[in-house]
């Protein structure tokens, strides 16, 4: 039996690792952390991750942040040879995407959402909006070139870099992907497995109890 922690409200990157730990099938506890001062810049929290970030994770002891990071590790302990590539190439191969998805896209996608969806109308900026899309079209492109021949970022299979890649570019699932439609299909095909969607309840759920000062503060915080 895990004895698997997970740290963070589910509508952050916590997302990612509530994704891998249910598609691993572990056995976890969600601590359901907010962002800010009323939670993850608390004392205790800082404690285990001192950046003040969401997601952390405590596996029997052993304390890690970054999600990105929290996922290859995840992957690697409970199911190297499936979820994680038991060879060299496809061991960098997965650490190139994932660092790709970090770099390339991640911000892109978090500015797309919070100014087409997540903010209230009268806070979101088309200018902001059309800048992220301009941003996030080459890299998408990318992607979808990557997908011509295979079904999943390294072949025939779903892995950590399928997981992890999907799981930044999630909330690109409400953009128009009409250009990029291999892209389009594989988004789907790995946000449609069961453990996706359960942790993206988990998200919805927190996305419609969050307050607008909170979501506002994140856009500030971040300056997005």
């Amino acid at each position: 039996m895990s004895g698997l922690r997970i740290y963070g409200i589910a509508r952050t990157r916590a997302f990612r690792a509530l994704w891998m730990a249910t598609e691993l099938g572990l056995d976890y506890e969600h601590v359901p952390i907010e962002t800010g001062p009323a939670g993850a810049r608390k004392p205790d929290y800082l404690a285990i991750n001192p950046n003040g970030r969401l997601p952390a994770i405590d596996d029997d002891g052993f304390v890690l942040w970054e999600s990105l990071a929290i996922n290859l590790y995840l992957a690697k302990k409970y199911s190297t040879g499936r979820l994680y590539p038991a060879t060299l190439d496809g061991e960098a191969r997965t650490w190139q995407w994932c660092l790709w998805a970090a770099n390339e896209v991640e911000r892109g996608v978090n500015i797309w959402s919070l100014h087409a969806v997540r903010l209230p109308p009268e806070d979101r900026n088309p200018g902001i909006l059309a800048d992220a899309l301009a941003v996030l079209a080459p890299p998408f492109k990318v992607l979808d070139r990557a997908l011509a021949n295979c079904d999943y970022l390294l072949g025939g299979d779903f892995t950590v870099a399928d997981l992890n890649v999907a799981a930044v570019v999630s909330r690109a699932i409400e953009m128009d992907l009409a250009a990029t439609p291999r892209l389009a299909g594989w988004l789907q095909r790995c946000l449609d497995r069961p453990a996706a969607r359960a942790a993206q309840r988990r998200r919805e759920q927190a996305d419609a109890a969050v307050p607008v000062e909170i979501t506002r503060e994140i856009a500030r915080r971040n300056r997005l």
